[in-house]
């Protein structure tokens, strides 16, 4: 093929200079067919075009290629085989060709079904506070130590393009709402309008069009910020385009190399300060000369003014055991021992636990994740204590309790000496009677004392509580007394002399 290099000598020598084919063809040393080719076509430069392909090799397996091709395309688009799968798998039956015949015939035969490499969009504009735009990716990172994979909640307003990150363990309704929270916290307001894929924990049901049935929580999750849900068209990742470029940039920017931290609170505090490092100093892909914080601000004014936080949170009943736990995620929370064996409702949000019984908070606990652990309140076991005083020493919820140095100074005290562990029991069922600090220091008090007897704790407390506080009364100085009363108890037997008693 002639470089246009080549081609452009021939015309300049032919148009120009006057030479003819024979003296042109020998002074490049082109054959006169080529050179009359180029001085007849007029064209600036030549390309060829195959039109069929040979497949000297693969042509054995174009048949069973195309079977491949085909129960794959009844696959889910994110889980067909790319072509470096289908070269490998003819390669196990005998195929001895290369990975581009491969590639290129089942690309070709995508393209007839359907399967476009490219497609034509119409560019999307918004307005200040129109839309923001959501959606998870799934990242690595390092906490304590340790490598693992983490879901992050994606936002990003429409019209400033400022972005908005946070890492949960996983994708569930609790995270979901949690991530809404933080983030229009983090703008210091929200949109109008929220483009969602149609993620499981928002949508139950996709309905003809742009109609859907969005679930319970996720509806109010909208109304409590004023937002209209609009979610995308299946396979129409270009209606929220901007969210889906942002996760490969954040994926680039924040999570190459792999951040180490000591705690996900930690890496989501560096990550929202990322963010707001990202719109400082990026121009904005529209208003070139301004950075995307500049047309954040701008944008403010525009947002609707968050409210309170969303309570939300996924719920469910379970069964309270006889051991005052309740399971939940994978792991074990204890509850007031007054509710063992009975049911009761846990609402878990992104960072607590509550349990409730009758509509009483009978167990809070900050959630945990992974699998497998047990988390006591050793504060739940206090009322069994009352029967068996002597699991205060054995029981496993008291393993290592952390009580005031007052309480435990008492602890040692009592239960060195017979029946100690039953007065000791006593000073607890005292803390939940009466709380906490009025109690430490009745402990102190008694222990300055030298009577470490839990008789002598409960009587400080009660004497605390029953002294009325008096307010000092100033006297007048008119009324005051100018000399202080001498007691006589002669005066109590005179009055008695006087008086007459009936004879009986």
């Amino acid at each position: 093929m002639l470089v246009v290099e080549t081609i452009a000598k021939i015309r300049r020598y032919h148009f120009v200079e006057g030479k003819g084919i024979k003296e042109i063809s020998r002074a490049l040393g082109l054959a006169r067919n080529t050179v009359r080719k180029v001085i007849r076509s007029g064209a600036t430069e030549h390309e060829y075009i195959r039109v069929n392909q040979p497949m000297p090799q693969l042509a054995a397996y174009v048949p069973r290629l195309e079977e491949l091709l085909k129960k794959d395309w009844k696959r889910p688009r994110k889980r067909r085989l790319t072509a470096r799968r289908l070269h490998e798998l003819l390669q196990d039956e005998g195929y001895g060709g290369s990975y581009d015949s491969v590639q290129r015939f089942s690309k070709k035969w995508r393209e007839k079904r359907g399967k476009q490499s490219g497609g034509c969009y119409v560019p999307l504009s918004f307005s200040p506070g129109d839309a923001y735009q959501f959606d998870w990716s799934h990242e690595w990172v390092v906490l304590a130590g340790i490598a693992q994979k983490v879901k992050v909640a994606h936002f990003r307003l429409s019209h400033s393009c400022q972005p908005f990150v946070v890492v949960y363990p996983r994708e569930s309704a609790e995270m979901v709402y949690d991530a809404h929270d933080r983030a229009f916290s983090f703008y210091g307001g929200t949109c109008r309008r929220g483009i969602y894929d149609n993620m499981s924990t928002a949508v139950t049901k996709v309905l003809q069009g742009k109609q859907r049935i969005f679930n319970r929580g996720f509806i109010q999750l909208c109304s409590h910020y004023l937002v209209e849900p609009v979610a995308c068209t299946p396979g129409a990742g270009w209606e929220k385009g901007q969210i889906e470029r942002q996760v490969k940039n954040i994926r680039e920017w924040l999570f190459t190399p792999q951040p180490r931290f000591q705690s996900m609170e930690e890496l989501n505090d560096w990550l929202s300060g990322q963010c707001t490092a990202i719109g400082n100093k990026r121009p904005h892909p529209v208003f070139k000369d301004r950075t995307i914080g500049e047309v954040f601000q701008a944008e403010q004014p525009s947002l609707i003014p968050a409210t309170a936080p969303f309570a939300g949170y996924a719920e469910r009943e379970c069964r309270v055991s006889s051991t005052s736990l309740v399971s939940y995620d994978r792991n074990q929370y204890s509850v007031s021992s007054k509710v063992a064996g009975k049911t009761a409702t846990i609402r878990a949000t992104a960072t607590r636990i509550l349990v409730i019984r009758d509509g009483e908070v009978v167990g809070e606990h900050a959630r945990q994740f992974g699998r497998g652990k047990t988390i006591y309140d050793p504060w739940h076991y206090v009322g069994i204590l009352e029967r068996k005083p002597g699991a205060l020493r054995d029981g496993a919820p008291f393993k290592g309790w952390d009580l005031p140095s007052s309480l435990v100074r008492i602890q040692r005290k009592l239960l060195s000496r017979p029946g100690g562990d039953r007065e000791f029991v006593e000073i607890l069922n005292a803390v939940l009677l009466y709380g906490l600090d009025i109690t430490q220091r009745a402990c102190r008090t008694a222990l300055d004392m030298g009577m470490v007897r839990s008789e002598v704790v409960v009587n400080l407390i009660t004497r605390e509580l029953d002294s009325p506080a008096i307010d000092p009364v100033n006297t007048p100085e008119s009324l005051a007394l100018k000399e202080e009363p001498i007691a006589d108890c002669d005066r109590y037997d005179t009055l008695r002399q006087e008086v007459c008693h009936a004879a009986s």
